[in-house]
């Protein structure tokens, strides 16, 4: 296969309607509100319908370009609470992307910010005085577009749930030993909201990042699968990186951590995000890293900082963040049974 049909390849992606299935919606309470589900039918002629985290990557009907990015499906939602505005946010520099010395890399990266310069949109913020989070709404008793989208999407096909689980013996062993959770027969918008303001659940969902399909993470609340994805520093394009993406999510990853080092990670991500409905987190270390070369000892909370502004104003909708162990304590490691076995950690 030449270059030029393997780079048509990968940018078709992975999205072949999955087997035996089809792409089904519930309708919310208004039009931009279409949860997706995964209808089946069983050889047995039955039909069942699953929670689905594919996106539109398995909807034949949707034409996908990762060049331009999927559609923002909650930018009318964040507009219209008047909460937000857009501003210029930092300028963009050369260590974003892993390029230590300037005279070597400018070139690389000017090329690099031109093919992604479709995908890149202007971030937004919270007005003066205002908190956009999805706790903030829940705690001042607001029940968001987001909240109806989950809780139909925890709920999924009910009349197939109560066909299905119809006997109590049956809807026992579904429950299995709740260890104290609280999960209703049928979850509400207003159970979703009442799980956030409790900080028993958390709705991630960055304000810059648009294309996600809302997600729930709580213990009254369905399990979740993270996937990890991460750029090979032998080969890698950024082609390659969405396709990661597609395939976690195609095979039921609910959120996705993009664990990118060295070079182009911030175009890497950008690409990401814009093509991602799931939430996308970082550990933002690992780009702070490659902005001093490597060498720990050169962070400072500065760059840091402006790693975490960075990589929010992209959309990355949560973080890892490794905190120091202060030296009177370090002797409490050494009995660990694992020690310290993550990157971020012995960083």
């Amino acid at each position: 296969m030449n270059a030029p049909d393997k780079i048509a390849q990968l940018l078709a992606l992975t999205r072949e309607p999955l087997p035996a299935s089809t792409k089904g919606a519930i309708a919310g309470s208004r039009a931009d509100i279409r949860v997706p589900v995964r209808d089946v039918k069983l050889t047995n002629g039955r039909e069942v319908s699953f929670y689905d985290t594919s996106g539109p990557y398995t909807d034949p009907s949707v034409v996908i370009d990762v060049r331009k990015g999927l559609q923002p499906l909650r930018a009318g939602w964040i507009a219209e609470r008047g909460d937000t505005a857009l501003y210029e946010g930092r300028l963009a520099h050369i260590l974003d992307d892993g390029g230590k010395h300037e005279g070597r890399d400018a070139e690389r990266i000017e090329q690099l910010r031109h093919e992604a310069a479709a995908l890149q949109r202007q971030p937004r913020r919270a007005k003066s005085g205002a908190n956009v989070t999805q706790m903030h709404y829940a705690r001042r008793g607001i029940v968001t577009p987001e909240m109806e989208y989950i809780a139909l999407r925890e709920n999924g096909r009910l009349e197939w749930t109560r066909e299905h689980l119809g006997d109590a013996k049956r809807e026992a062993r579904r429950r299995g030993n709740p260890m104290g959770a609280v999960m209703p027969e049928v979850i509400t918008p207003e159970f979703v909201r009442d799980e956030v303001a409790r900080g028993r659940a958390i709705i991630p969902a960055n304000i810059n990042h648009p294309e996600i399909e809302p997600m729930i993470i709580g213990r009254n609340f369905r399990v979740k699968i993270n996937a990890n994805i991460g750029n090979s520093a032998v080969t890698s394009s950024i082609e390659e990186e969405v396709e990661k993406l597609v395939w976690s999510i195609r095979w039921g990853g609910d959120t996705v951590m993009d664990l990118s080092t060295g070079k182009n990670i911030h175009t890497t991500r950008d690409w990401i995000i814009r093509n991602s409905p799931v939430p996308i987190g970082t550990v933002p270390i690992y780009q702070a890293l490659e902005k001093v070369g490597g060498i720990a000892e050169d962070l400072t909370w500065q760059i840091f900082r402006d790693t975490l502004i960075e990589q929010a104003e992209q959309g990355v909708d949560y973080f890892t963040i490794h905190a120091g162990v202060r030296l009177p304590f370090i002797h409490l490691t050494a009995d660990r049974v694992t020690g310290i076995v993550s990157r971020g950690g012995s960083i």
